[in-house]
């Protein structure tokens, strides 16, 4: 009869993290993913893309000396971890499988919860992403509240939040004008910006855009695809929206539904990478160091295991667990506004 250490090796969860593949998260491409053998990392914020003019000199004098401007942000990853049991009666079947077919079904759904909790590490990493660029900050949620924020300082002249008639939603405000002014707060680096489609069908259906494109009182209804092009001819941004959402659950056990980027939210920023999402050694992968049996460097960004604990009654648990947080360099990069 095979142990549960022998049905679910360290060996073969991490040749199934490291072979499994998961839907690319938008995420994922603005703040690429490494992993980095450290828990800390200095984040190294540039004071702006914008060039410092060198002096002019006569011939046979000594060069200017260049300064490099930078702030340093000590950073401590996040440990995020989550677990299921395995049950007694589920534990029994897996070591007495009636036939190969049961005990393959059976083995299944347990790589099945493995990738449930994956999801759900991802989704916590997602959700620090999304933070981070619409609102300059990471909330680092507990299970008993809040046990911190990442403030990533982005300039208050880089934040706007609309109120009154300004709001989008009222006919009487100017979206383009507000595009065009954070623009040149961004010295024109502001080539992309993310929103919610509820912002995207305000600014199709607004009268002062309408009448930028079509002229007045035209009754023509403008296209994602014709406002871009035509926001690409005006050397603004071309506008992407982002509606995906994750399950949150409550102390009572029920789940609430919530968006990664938030609704009423405009973000402004340039054609490269904003950070990198930045992964470390979790606890339990650094216990493995001295493990012979395992090839730490095969280990992926989320690691998986399968343990027991408890005599009376017998646990066996599911984990998976990762140490991440986002850095953020470009946040005086970018322009963060609500605007409905």
């Amino acid at each position: 009869m095979p142990t549960i250490a022998e049905l679910f090796s360290k060996k073969e969860l991490i040749t199934y993290m490291m072979n499994r593949q998961y839907p690319t998260l938008l995420g994922e491409q603005l703040f690429p993913e490494v992993k980095r053998d450290t828990l800390e990392f200095d984040q190294i914020k540039g004071a702006s893309r914008v060039p410092v003019i060198a002096s002019v000199h006569a011939f046979d004098t000594e060069a200017e000396i260049g300064s490099r401007e930078a702030s340093r942000q000590a950073l401590e990853l996040a440990y995020v971890k989550r677990k299921m049991q395995l049950k007694e009666k589920d534990l029994y079947a897996l070591q007495r499988p009636r036939d190969a077919k049961e005990q393959q079904y059976l083995t299944s759904l347990v790589y099945n919860d493995i990738d449930q909790m994956a999801a759900s590490l991802r989704a916590r990493a997602e959700a620090m992403r999304m933070e981070a660029l619409a609102k300059g900050i990471v909330t680092l949620e507990g299970e008993k509240g809040n046990l911190g924020i990442v403030d990533y300082q982005v300039p208050s002249a880089n934040k706007q939040a609309l109120s009154g008639t300004s709001l989008w939603t009222d006919p009487t405000s100017d979206p383009l004008n507000d595009i065009l002014r954070w623009g040149t707060t961004l010295n024109g680096m502001g080539t992309r910006a993310l929103t919610s489609t509820a912002v995207l069908q305000t600014l199709l259906r607004h009268p002062k855009v309408l009448g930028a494109i079509y002229g007045q009182n035209s009754g023509r209804v403008l296209s994602v695809s014709e406002f871009n092009a035509w926001m690409q001819q005006q050397n603004l941004p071309t506008i992407a929206t982002y509606d995906q959402v994750y399950r949150k659950q409550q102390a009572n056990g029920t789940y609430v539904q919530n968006r990664y980027f938030p609704l009423n939210s405009f973000v402004m920023f340039g054609n490269e990478a904003l950070g990198e999402t930045i992964y470390g050694p979790t606890p339990e992968e650094l216990r493995l160091i001295n493990d012979p049996s395992v090839d730490t460097s095969n280990i992926g960004n989320l690691y998986a295991m399968v343990y027991e604990s408890g005599l009376d009654p017998v646990g066996t648990w599911k984990k998976v667990s990762g140490v991440y947080l986002p850095s953020f360099p470009a946040a005086d990069e970018v322009f963060q506004a609500t605007v409905i």
